[in-house]
């Protein structure tokens, strides 16, 4: 008996259906690329800038928070959502102290921070920082590098959001002008020996990973009752 050889099943196809797949898959690819924002960087030669940070309360308040941070550190979210609320209105709105916000994103873990603190930085110049601030932090897991790698588009709704005029934002956040200040209020935060987020420093001591808010109004309640007593009018008028 013969014996009979089976044929071989044809992968024609099955190797067509690959291709079309290969091709709209690099076709969709290639239109995400395009429609992805070009990654910020910190300008390596920046000009030399004095740190400002950005200032919440009364300028002249006898004791000064200041807080290093990072718009896509998560404890940092935790720290603006959970304790922001009552260090705004218990401390700072009742004028026991300020509060000054210094950039420090950390861009070798977070890829789209900067996205955000040039947003802040952006919505600053229309005096609403601070709007942008909360928008930032409360919204954190649908723009984090997590989240999307297309963190513009959310991130403009907030601007939206908080009534900003968005061709000055647009204009702004497209010259990115505000890199060299962001990189110069990090490096304070070097020189203060910051080294994560989010870091706090009230009077002289820095406080790593944050505060509650009880232990962070002890502390500032302490300095308050420490600091020497404002003249009053009959003091003042015999100087």
């Amino acid at each position: 008996m013969a014996k009979v050889t089976p044929k071989k099943k044809s992968n024609t196809g099955f190797l067509a259906v690959i291709g079309i797949v290969l091709a709209v898959g690099g076709a969709v690819l290639w239109t995400t690329m395009q429609n992805k924002p070009a990654p910020i960087e910190l300008p390596k030669d920046a000009p030399t800038m004095e740190a400002q940070g950005y200032l919440r309360g009364n300028p002249n308040a006898p004791v000064t928070i200041i807080e290093f941070a990072d718009f896509e550190c998560p404890g940092c979210g935790q720290f603006a959502t959970l304790q922001g609320p009552d260090i705004k209105t218990r401390i700072v709105d009742a004028g026991l102290a300020n509060f000054r916000f210094y950039d420090f994103p950390l861009t070798n873990i977070h890829m789209n921070t900067l996205f955000a603190h040039l947003a802040a930085a952006c919505a600053n110049d229309q005096g609403k920082f601070w709007e942008m601030h909360d928008q930032l932090f409360q919204n954190q897991p649908n723009w984090s590098t997590i989240a999307t790698s297309n963190p513009r588009k959310e991130i403009d709704s907030y601007a939206t959001a908080v009534g900003l005029d968005m061709a000055a934002y647009n204009a702004c956040m497209d010259s990115q002008k505000h890199l060299a200040q962001i990189q110069a209020n990090a490096k304070e935060g070097e020189k203060r020996g910051v080294n994560s987020t989010p870091t706090l420093i009230v009077g002289n001591k820095v406080y790593a990973g944050g505060l509650a808010f009880d232990a962070l109004k002890k502390i500032v309640d302490s300095l308050n009752a420490a600091a020497p007593a404002a003249p009053t009018a009959d003091t003042a008028a015999k100087q």
